[in-house]
């Protein structure tokens, strides 16, 4: 029990050295608010005439999309943050001291987690004020938390690996680019039946649709069915694989 609450006091000091570094980062700010709202209004205002949705508001409609996009936006400068605690050195100065190795990691994670939250709030409250208008109750509320957080944290661990894996800083976030393809090939921004066969397909079994379809059913209080499943086994499928992966390469590192 003392060990595990050693391990978290651990992990709770340096979750609070990464979030000082990040919010001391204007780039950082800039790049994980600032763009994604951005990118919010430019959708909204210059593609959103565009789509006929029905009934349905555009910003309604793109907002899940776009907190996703947010999260992945977010997840490059958690590989960044790691990849420069390794190249420089850092890691082995935490070695040195009397701290819980798993709680070098564990505070990278968390703070990935706390930020990502920070920005999902800023995205949501800009786009309260453009006007969107979810209608979920209570509990639709308390599964699109649940799946903002178990996304973040999947996504989390995928930065985990690329930054233990890449040899500079600069090529340790090129990965987000990848996640950020498969959300523009996604439902996130638009109708799948609207896209091309070979691509609509493509769209329909990869991960990030079922994910973005589960929030927006949430947020418009409608029946997820069994998307909800469908997003949970991929988030818990990619945070389990790259847990793995991450941590093998990470114990390559130290021994």
């Amino acid at each position: 029990m003392m060990k595990i609450k050693n391990n978290f006091s651990d992990a709770t000091v340096l979750t609070g050295r990464v979030l000082k570094h990040n919010f001391r980062s204007v780039d950082t700010i800039i790049t994980v608010i600032a763009m994604p709202v951005l990118m919010m209004l430019a959708f909204v205002y210059i593609f959103g005439g565009a789509m006929n949705l029905g009934d349905i508001k555009y910003i309604n409609y793109v907002v899940p999309g776009i907190l996703v996009l947010c999260v992945m936006s977010a997840i490059a400068y958690t590989a960044y943050r790691i990849n420069n605690d390794v190249t420089k050195g850092i890691f082995e100065r935490f070695h040195s001291m009397p701290i819980s190795k798993s709680a070098i990691l564990g505070g990278h994670v968390l703070s990935s987690v706390v930020f990502n939250i920070v920005s999902i709030i800023a995205v949501l409250i800009v786009a309260f004020l453009l006007g969107f208008r979810p209608s979920g109750n209570a509990l639709d509320w308390l599964g699109i938390i649940f799946m903002l957080l178990l996304f973040t944290f999947a996504m989390t661990w995928i930065a985990v690996t690329f930054g233990l894996l890449a040899k500079s800083g600069e090529t340790s976030g090129v990965f987000s680019y990848v996640l950020m393809i498969l959300a523009f090939t996604s439902s996130a921004l638009a109708p799948t039946a609207t896209m091309g066969k070979g691509l609509a397909a493509f769209a329909t079994y990869q991960p990030i649709t079922p994910i973005v379809n589960c929030m927006r059913s949430l947020f418009m209080g409608e029946d997820v069915g069994n998307t909800m499943w469908i997003a949970t086994a991929w988030c818990i499928g990619i945070a389990v694989l790259f847990y793995i992966l991450a941590m093998r390469i990470y114990k390559g590192r130290i021994s």
